[in-house]
Protein backbone atom coordinates (compact mmCIF):
# COMPACT_ATOMS: atom_id res chain seq x y z
CA UNK A 1 0.00 0.00 0.00
CA UNK A 2 1.27 3.29 -1.26
CA UNK A 3 0.74 5.96 2.11
CA UNK A 4 2.51 9.08 0.22
CA UNK A 5 -0.71 11.05 0.94
CA UNK A 6 -0.43 10.72 4.45
CA UNK A 7 1.99 13.35 5.12
CA UNK A 8 1.73 15.00 8.40
CA UNK A 9 -0.69 12.49 9.73
CA UNK A 10 -0.16 11.84 13.24
CA UNK A 11 -0.85 8.27 14.28
CA UNK A 12 0.02 7.83 17.85
CA UNK A 13 -3.64 6.57 18.91
CA UNK A 14 -4.48 3.98 15.71
CA UNK A 15 -2.92 0.54 16.03
CA UNK A 16 -2.33 -0.49 12.81
CA UNK A 17 -0.46 -3.25 10.98
CA UNK A 18 2.17 -2.14 8.54
CA UNK A 19 3.73 -5.47 7.62
CA UNK A 20 3.14 -6.38 3.89
CA UNK A 21 2.94 -2.86 2.93
CA UNK A 22 5.05 -0.53 0.95
CA UNK A 23 6.58 2.41 2.45
CA UNK A 24 8.96 3.81 -0.05
CA UNK A 25 7.14 6.45 -1.22
CA UNK A 26 5.95 7.77 2.48
CA UNK A 27 7.22 10.70 3.98
CA UNK A 28 8.13 9.39 7.65
CA UNK A 29 9.78 12.83 8.90
CA UNK A 30 6.28 14.17 9.81
CA UNK A 31 4.80 10.80 11.42
CA UNK A 32 4.53 10.76 15.57
CA UNK A 33 5.72 7.16 16.15
CA UNK A 34 6.30 8.16 19.83
CA UNK A 35 3.98 5.03 21.21
CA UNK A 36 5.21 2.46 18.31
CA UNK A 37 5.94 -0.83 19.98
CA UNK A 38 8.86 -1.76 17.82
CA UNK A 39 8.41 -5.53 18.22
CA UNK A 40 5.19 -5.39 16.72
CA UNK A 41 5.20 -2.31 14.75
CA UNK A 42 1.88 -1.48 15.80
CA UNK A 43 0.54 1.71 17.35
CA UNK A 44 -1.42 2.45 20.52
CA UNK A 45 -1.41 3.66 23.60
CA UNK A 46 -1.22 0.84 27.06
CA UNK A 47 -1.36 -2.62 26.19
CA UNK A 48 -3.47 -4.24 28.75
CA UNK A 49 -2.61 -7.39 30.01
CA UNK A 50 -4.90 -10.03 29.12
CA UNK A 51 -3.38 -12.86 31.63
CA UNK A 52 -2.54 -12.45 34.95
CA UNK A 53 0.80 -10.85 36.09
CA UNK A 54 2.73 -9.83 39.33
CA UNK A 55 3.81 -6.31 37.40
CA UNK A 56 4.24 -3.09 39.55
CA UNK A 57 5.42 -0.91 37.03
CA UNK A 58 3.41 0.66 34.39
CA UNK A 59 0.07 -0.82 35.76
CA UNK A 60 -2.82 1.94 34.80
CA UNK A 61 -5.18 1.85 37.34
CA UNK A 62 -9.15 3.09 36.30
CA UNK A 63 -8.01 6.09 35.02
CA UNK A 64 -5.26 7.16 31.84
CA UNK A 65 -3.24 9.58 34.35
CA UNK A 66 -3.11 6.76 37.28
CA UNK A 67 -0.19 4.92 36.62
CA UNK A 68 1.44 2.45 38.98
CA UNK A 69 4.95 2.84 38.77
CA UNK A 70 7.01 1.73 42.04
CA UNK A 71 6.50 -1.24 44.65
CA UNK A 72 5.37 1.36 46.86
CA UNK A 73 3.24 2.46 44.84
CA UNK A 74 1.80 -0.69 44.28
CA UNK A 75 1.57 -1.80 47.86
CA UNK A 76 -0.25 1.74 48.64
CA UNK A 77 -2.91 0.69 46.00
CA UNK A 78 -3.20 -2.78 47.42
CA UNK A 79 -4.11 -0.84 50.58
CA UNK A 80 -6.71 1.64 49.44
CA UNK A 81 -8.00 -1.51 47.04
CA UNK A 82 -8.14 -3.93 50.34
CA UNK A 83 -9.97 -1.17 52.00
CA UNK A 84 -12.89 -0.11 49.43
CA UNK A 85 -13.41 -3.65 48.94
CA UNK A 86 -13.67 -4.21 52.75
CA UNK A 87 -16.29 -1.30 52.96
CA UNK A 88 -18.33 -2.07 50.00
CA UNK A 89 -19.05 -4.56 52.43
CA UNK A 90 -20.19 -2.96 55.16
CA UNK A 91 -22.12 -0.88 53.03
CA UNK A 92 -24.11 -3.92 51.46
CA UNK A 93 -24.74 -5.09 54.89
CA UNK A 94 -25.62 -1.53 56.48
CA UNK A 95 -28.10 -1.38 53.37
CA UNK A 96 -29.74 -4.18 54.22
CA UNK A 97 -30.01 -3.35 58.69
CA UNK A 98 -31.08 0.49 57.12
CA UNK A 99 -34.26 -1.43 55.47
CA UNK A 100 -35.09 -3.09 58.20
CA UNK A 101 -35.09 -0.46 60.86
CA UNK A 102 -36.89 1.85 57.75
CA UNK A 103 -40.13 -0.83 56.87
CA UNK A 104 -43.72 0.19 56.95
CA UNK A 105 -46.94 -1.06 56.30
CA UNK A 106 -46.30 -4.97 57.98
CA UNK A 107 -48.60 -7.49 56.90
CA UNK A 108 -49.40 -10.76 57.77
CA UNK A 109 -50.38 -13.16 55.08
CA UNK A 110 -52.10 -17.13 56.95
CA UNK A 111 -52.67 -19.57 54.38
CA UNK A 112 -53.51 -23.44 55.69
CA UNK A 113 -50.95 -25.73 54.78
CA UNK A 114 -51.63 -30.08 54.79
CA UNK A 115 -49.43 -30.91 57.13
CA UNK A 116 -48.78 -35.13 58.17
CA UNK A 117 -51.44 -37.71 58.47
CA UNK A 118 -54.44 -35.44 57.51
CA UNK A 119 -53.82 -32.41 59.75
CA UNK A 120 -53.69 -29.10 58.43
CA UNK A 121 -51.26 -26.26 59.60
CA UNK A 122 -51.01 -22.85 59.03
CA UNK A 123 -47.96 -21.08 57.42
CA UNK A 124 -47.74 -17.15 58.15
CA UNK A 125 -46.09 -14.97 56.22
CA UNK A 126 -44.81 -11.68 56.78
CA UNK A 127 -44.68 -9.00 53.84
CA UNK A 128 -43.53 -5.52 54.11
CA UNK A 129 -43.83 -2.59 52.00
CA UNK A 130 -42.43 1.51 51.96
CA UNK A 131 -43.17 4.53 50.14
CA UNK A 132 -41.73 5.79 46.89
CA UNK A 133 -41.47 9.50 47.81
CA UNK A 134 -39.84 8.82 51.14
CA UNK A 135 -36.95 9.63 53.17
CA UNK A 136 -35.90 6.18 53.56
CA UNK A 137 -36.75 5.44 49.99
CA UNK A 138 -34.54 8.25 48.88
CA UNK A 139 -31.58 6.90 51.08
CA UNK A 140 -31.69 3.96 49.81
CA UNK A 141 -31.80 4.87 46.54
CA UNK A 142 -28.21 7.14 46.79
CA UNK A 143 -26.96 3.96 48.41
CA UNK A 144 -27.68 2.00 46.04
CA UNK A 145 -26.03 4.01 43.49
CA UNK A 146 -22.87 4.10 45.56
CA UNK A 147 -23.31 0.17 45.99
CA UNK A 148 -23.22 -0.28 42.34
CA UNK A 149 -20.79 1.81 41.67
CA UNK A 150 -18.35 0.66 44.07
CA UNK A 151 -18.73 -3.11 42.68
CA UNK A 152 -18.11 -1.78 39.38
CA UNK A 153 -15.32 -0.18 40.43
CA UNK A 154 -13.90 -2.71 41.71
CA UNK A 155 -14.72 -5.31 38.94
CA UNK A 156 -12.96 -3.02 36.59
CA UNK A 157 -9.57 -3.16 39.22
CA UNK A 158 -10.17 -7.16 38.98
CA UNK A 159 -9.93 -6.82 35.30
CA UNK A 160 -6.64 -5.37 34.82
CA UNK A 161 -5.59 -8.88 35.43
CA UNK A 162 -2.94 -7.80 38.13
CA UNK A 163 -2.25 -10.56 40.43
CA UNK A 164 -1.63 -8.23 43.80
CA UNK A 165 -4.77 -6.21 42.83
CA UNK A 166 -6.82 -8.95 42.46
CA UNK A 167 -6.11 -10.19 45.71
CA UNK A 168 -6.29 -7.13 47.31
CA UNK A 169 -10.12 -7.11 46.49
CA UNK A 170 -10.48 -10.50 47.17
CA UNK A 171 -9.13 -10.42 50.42
CA UNK A 172 -10.75 -6.77 51.00
CA UNK A 173 -14.01 -8.38 50.53
CA UNK A 174 -13.50 -11.54 52.39
CA UNK A 175 -12.41 -9.38 55.33
CA UNK A 176 -15.04 -7.60 55.02
CA UNK A 177 -18.01 -9.90 54.91
CA UNK A 178 -15.97 -11.36 57.78
CA UNK A 179 -16.17 -8.42 60.18
CA UNK A 180 -19.36 -7.10 58.79
CA UNK A 181 -21.74 -10.43 57.80
CA UNK A 182 -22.28 -12.07 61.46
CA UNK A 183 -24.88 -9.00 62.22
CA UNK A 184 -26.67 -10.06 59.37
CA UNK A 185 -30.03 -11.83 60.06
CA UNK A 186 -30.57 -14.84 58.54
CA UNK A 187 -34.37 -16.73 57.84
CA UNK A 188 -33.88 -20.14 56.99
CA UNK A 189 -37.19 -21.91 56.06
CA UNK A 190 -36.74 -25.22 57.15
CA UNK A 191 -39.53 -26.12 55.15
CA UNK A 192 -37.74 -25.06 52.12
CA UNK A 193 -35.92 -29.00 50.10
CA UNK A 194 -33.86 -26.79 47.11
CA UNK A 195 -30.66 -26.64 48.91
Amino acid sequence: MDHAHHSGMNHSSMAMDHSGMDHSGMDHSAMDHSKMDLSTGKMGHHMMAMTFNFEYTNVELLFSGLIINSAGAMAGACVVVFIVALLYEGLKIGREALLRRSQVNVRYNSMPVPGGEGTVLVETHKTVGQRMLSVPHVVQTLLHVLQVSVSYMLMLIFMTYNGYLCIAVALGAGAGYFLFSWRKAVVVDITEHCH
